[in-house]
């Protein structure tokens, strides 16, 4: 069967508003890691040939990366980003998009549990989500199987968070069982598991980790599998 992913950027207080995790900094210093965090997200994109998105974060994402990777306007982490984006298949729940940007995006208006449920027993690479409200109704539904989480070092103490207005039937049991390294610094760290009878979900997070620009950020990767954490 095939995974769904939850790729998110955070704050260090959970803010998923992505204007929130840009860092302004003086002219000539030095990069604040966004290079990286594309470049993780593209090797992402080599293991998906299916992004489900909400409206609003599909036309977060659309027509703006179509764009660049059309332009190769961008930085080269940015166009390696672009044209992986662009060449995967894309499902966009929505009652009121009227039409999808690409041959290789459709809308569905309903069905989103029975619908998601049908593309992981299909053959294929995994599927990606991103946004906050589509995935918060898919991780209640107990569909989300990993989640790779960015957690970026800045506290603004405002803006949308997962899971806001939604309630888990259990709470999640988190483990240690997994670390990494990236080759820009020290991408160190834990992976923690998080286990739910209920959901089937494990949560993955990953400490902190320094790159060479001093850039702090957390890498969180999240997989499933049950255990019993009643609430």
């Amino acid at each position: 069967m095939r995974k769904l992913i939850y790729a998110i950027n955070v704050t260090l207080d959970g803010c998923c508003d992505h204007t929130k995790t840009v860092v302004e900094r003086a002219p000539g210093a030095r990069t604040d890691g966004q290079e990286e965090i594309l470049e993780h997200y593209a090797r992402l994109m080599r293991d998906i040939d299916l992004m489900v998105y909400g409206r609003k974060t599909y036309q977060l994402m659309v027509p703006f990366w179509p764009d660049v990777a059309k332009s190769a306007s961008g930085t080269k982490a940015a166009n390696e980003f672009a044209r992986a984006f662009d060449s995967i298949d894309k499902l966009v729940f929505s009652q009121s998009l009227d039409g999808a940007q690409g041959a290789n995006t459709r809308i569905a208006r309903t069905g989103l549990q029975n619908e998601v449920l049908r593309l992981k027993q299909e053959r294929g690479k995994n599927i990606l989500t991103g946004g906050v409200n589509l995935p918060s109704q898919l991780i209640e539904l107990g569909l989300v199987d990993e989640c790779r989480v960015v957690v970026h070092p800045i506290i603004v103490g405002e803006g949308p968070r997962l899971l806001d207005g939604r309630s888990l039937q259990e709470k999640l049991a988190l483990t240690v069982s997994y670390g990494m390294k990236s080759a820009s610094g020290s991408v160190g760290g834990n992976v923690i598991s998080c286990k739910s009878s209920l959901t089937r979900s494990t949560w993955v997070v990953k400490r902190p980790c320094e790159t060479a620009c001093a850039w702090m950020c957390t890498i969180a990767q999240i997989a499933c599998g049950p255990t019993g954490a009643k609430s």
